[in-house]
């Protein structure tokens, strides 16, 4: 991954001054269905941290079980601590 473009995306994020600006560039740069998975994998990682177990998650979701590790793994690396 080039963090030169990684840091230059979260630059742009941190500009915004209103959740309607922010809004519209979330809706021209990531397509419809990313638009709809990047919640959803925001809700798995919150429902990680009460303690639900990985197979509720999917199914409460309607995601597949390795979407819920991955998040899992990534949790259990030290992510997500300021969520």
């Amino acid at each position: 991954m080039n963090h030169q473009y990684l840091n230059e995306l979260i630059k742009m994020v941190l500009s915004f001054k209103t959740k309607r600006e922010l809004h519209d560039f979330f809706e021209g740069i990531f397509t419809p269905q990313e638009l709809l998975e990047i919640p959803i994998r925001l809700q798995i990682v919150k429902l990680l941290q009460k303690g639900i177990t990985q197979h509720k998650i999917a199914k409460k979701l309607g995601v597949g079980i390795a979407t819920v590790t991955r998040g899992s793994r990534e949790l259990k690396m030290g992510r997500f601590k300021y969520i």
